[in-house]
């Protein structure tokens, strides 16, 4: 299925590339990432046109974006009555809508990424605990951005070496989602640290 998935880019080039990303932010298990590789490598080769290609896969993945953040709309919508119901249910739901509007962009543009495997349900949530559709729209687009630029950019310079591109790519987001988290770790013990001095 990946090997013909693939051969879609040398049939498909753009339209292939748009399709993929768009059903790779629905969860929907397609290489997206590996298909972009490898419209890098075929721009370097001259057999795709590298602008128009880049274009097609962050427009495919805005608008899966977009689908997700809608459908989290729509589902939250549905459930909302019932949560409602509760205060003690009302109050969560007002202090979870509060905290994602506050710094959920910034979950949404790492899950962009850093943690493309949680894009989805990113989406999701963000549309159901009510981020601001301008927060999750600018901080979504500046993270597509990151992922089709590395991931097209990457197979572009490796030109015919995608598998050891794709190892390099995949050690260094690991390295920066180590790094992301020891960051985030050591913030949250420095804020707990001064929110409770020692006595």
């Amino acid at each position: 299925m990946t090997e013909w998935m693939l051969a879609q880019v040398a049939d498909w080039g753009a339209l292939a590339l748009a399709i993929v990303t768009f059903l790779s932010c629905l969860a929907i298990p397609v290489p997206s990432s590996m298909m972009m590789l490898t419209a890098g490598a075929f721009a370097a080769s001259g057999d795709l046109a590298l602008i128009p290609a880049a274009a097609a896969a962050l427009a495919g993945a805005v608008l899966g974006d977009q689908a997700g953040y809608q459908l989290g709309r729509l589902g939250f919508q549905q459930a909302e009555g019932w949560l409602l119901r509760s205060r003690s249910r009302a109050a969560v739901l007002e202090r979870a809508r509060s905290s994602v509007q506050k710094g959920g962009g910034v979950a949404v543009f790492l899950s962009r990424w850093m943690f493309s495997v949680l894009g989805p349900y990113v989406n999701l949530l963000a549309g159901g605990a009510g981020m601001t559709w301008i927060t999750f729209t600018v901080m979504g687009v500046l993270g597509e951005m990151v992922w089709v630029v590395a991931y097209i950019g990457l197979g572009y310079l490796a030109g015919g070496q995608i598998g050891q591109a794709s190892e390099i790519l995949g050690n260094a987001l690991g390295l920066l989602a180590s790094l992301a988290l020891t960051l985030g770790l050591g913030w949250l013990l420095w804020k707990r640290t001064h929110r409770h001095p020692a006595p």
